[in-house]
């Protein structure tokens, strides 16, 4: 028998290199073309385009692990 892992994608280290750049929300979203609704998908972690990744790593001068994890999580067990 096979357990079957959920693959969840969060960005609290997304907010982490934000915070030790100095950079702002407002600063991606005028300056770097991070849409505002992409702002709103990456607080919810959600899905967002490699394109997206790629313009939040420009930005920040930083490597994807900077930006994102994907957390392997069994459905059986509570956090």
């Amino acid at each position: 028998f096979r357990r079957v892992l959920f693959r969840s994608v969060r960005y609290t280290r997304l907010w982490e290199t934000m915070e030790k750049r100095g950079m702002s929300q407002y600063r991606l979203i005028r300056y770097h073309g991070i849409s505002a609704g992409q702002m709103r998908r990456l607080k919810l972690n959600m899905n967002v385009s490699t394109q997206t990744i790629e313009r939040l790593c420009r930005a920040l001068e930083c490597r994807v692990e900077d930006v994102m994890e994907v957390v392997l999580e069994d459905p059986g067990t509570e956090e």
